[in-house]
């Protein structure tokens, strides 16, 4: 890789190479949004509602497994990037084989979990009876694609820790367009429905884990993949674990706390509860436009903080939170504003779309905020503490939520009520997030002088 292709995480303006370094790593989560969107559009499209319905039942089930996945990438991703600010060849080394192993055997670990335990989940979060038999093919077939989405993250988060996030864009465009392609041929020439879409979902993650592979294995620093190298550093093995399991689990948890969501926003009627369907593929844009600044964050805090410089760490931390809120703000404003137009896309009756507008102007307030809480959480696995805010997370993000539906929501009985936990748990999850970043940033700097 040459200089140029990286962005220099630790010397320059942090202002314009965490705008640069977010770019690819947003143009990557929204291709990523998109591909999935067509995924579920060609099922529909060519496979009937009762195909569609069963992939569509499988998505907090399938995002609780590659949510962890790209939670625990994120923990690479910091681990490298401390090693490379400390310019710690060994450690780079072990730690770039040590995350491929430990990635790989944490994807075929989830495989055996998910094929093992799909039925009875999928029944525990009531998958309807007609749709189970397609939803347990999809998922028993998607499952077997989990040690390549592991590896694909890793590499990925190896790629962010160097400053190099274009890289990782190219191969999951080159990988989604393929999974376009395939899903067409399987479920339309082949007419394979649900398992068509779920062979043309492995097939593309092996060959994005693949490109990513091979891009590392061609490198000519310390991060170079060589098989000859595999190997597991203990102490950097304990660090991984440290900072990934928790990590892993915070993103995993989001799925849970909807789902009590979506169990009070299955009390109205269906005209609701098919306008928040509609309205919630605006969050999907809005978080994962955000998110690239979370994972700018780590990235910036991992070297500055390897590099002992806390100055660029404080900096890092309130650059990224500035850029993220801003951009929560301004697009869901700007959703907000053009949402009959929106919403257009997913429904044409009036009084669903009149419902859904209730929902986006609410969350179109709210978005920024988040960023509060994620960012601050991103500042703190930086500085390689990510168990304190997991816990944080589960009782702000979860618990209080479930508390606020029973009790809020159960007094008021207005969606808008429903609504606005969002923004009371993104706030009240915040502040001790602030807090505890504050207090280890403080530690280390005295640390370092």
């Amino acid at each position: 890789m040459s200089d140029t292709q990286k962005i220099s995480l630790t010397s320059g303006s942090i202002f314009r190479n965490m705008f640069l370094f977010a770019l690819p790593l947003m143009a990557t989560n929204l291709l990523q949004v998109l591909f999935n969107m067509s995924d579920i559009a060609v099922v529909g499209r060519f496979a009937g509602s009762i195909a569609l319905g069963s992939v569509g039942s499988t998505t907090t089930l399938v995002t609780l497994f590659t949510g962890f996945l790209i939670g625990f990438g994120n923990a690479v991703n910091v681990i490298v990037a401390h090693f490379i600010g400390a310019k710690d060849t060994k450690n780079i080394k072990d730690g770039v084989h040590t995350s491929f192993i430990v990635s790989l055997s944490i994807g075929i670990i989830l495989t055996f979990i998910g094929e093992l335990f799909c039925p009875d989940i999928l029944e525990l979060l009531k998958t309807k009876e007609e749709l189970m038999p397609g939803a347990i093919l999809y998922v028993r077939i998607y499952m077997l694609g989990m040690p390549a989405f592991a590896i694909y993250n890793c590499g990925n988060g190896i790629y962010s820790a160097i400053g190099n996030t274009k890289k990782p864009l190219i191969y999951l465009s080159i990988s989604g367009i393929l999974n376009i392609i395939l899903n067409l041929f399987f479920v339309v020439v082949c007419k394979m429905d649900v398992a068509g879409v779920a062979l043309a979902s492995i097939a593309t993650e092996y060959l994005a884990a693949f490109l990513v592979t091979l891009s590392l294995s061609k490198e000519k620093g310390a991060w170079q993949f060589k098989l000859s190298n595999i190997g597991i550093n203990t102490g950097i093995f304990i660090k991984l674990l440290t900072i990934g399991i928790p990590s892993g689990v915070q993103y995993a948890i989001f799925q849970i706390a909807n789902l009590f969501v979506q169990y009070g926003v299955n009390t109205f009627d269906s005209t609701v509860v098919a306008a928040n369907t509609a309205a919630m593929n605006a969050d999907a844009l809005v978080y994962e436009t955000m998110a690239a600044y979370y994972t700018a964050c780590g990235s910036f805090i991992g070297q500055n903080y390897g590099a002992g410089n806390m100055k660029r760490v404080k900096q890092s931390y309130l650059i990224s939170l500035l850029y993220a809120f801003l951009t929560g703000a301004i697009m869901g404003t700007l959703i907000a504003i053009f949402g009959h137009q929106f919403l257009s896309l997913f429904t044409k009756d009036p009084a669903v779309v009149n419902a859904a507008m209730t929902r986006l102007v609410i969350m179109a307030f709210s978005y920024g905020f988040s960023a509060l809480m994620d960012d601050s959480t991103a500042a703190a696995r930086g500085l390689g503490k990510s168990l304190i805010p997991m816990i944080f997370i589960i009782l702000g993000s979860c618990i209080f939520r479930i508390i606020w539906i029973f009790t809020i929501f159960a007094y008021f009985r207005t969606i808008e009520s429903l609504y606005a936990l969002y923004i009371f748990s993104w706030l009240i999850t915040a502040i001790p997030e602030i807090i505890y970043f504050i207090i280890i940033y403080s530690k280390q700097k005295k640390y370092f002088g």
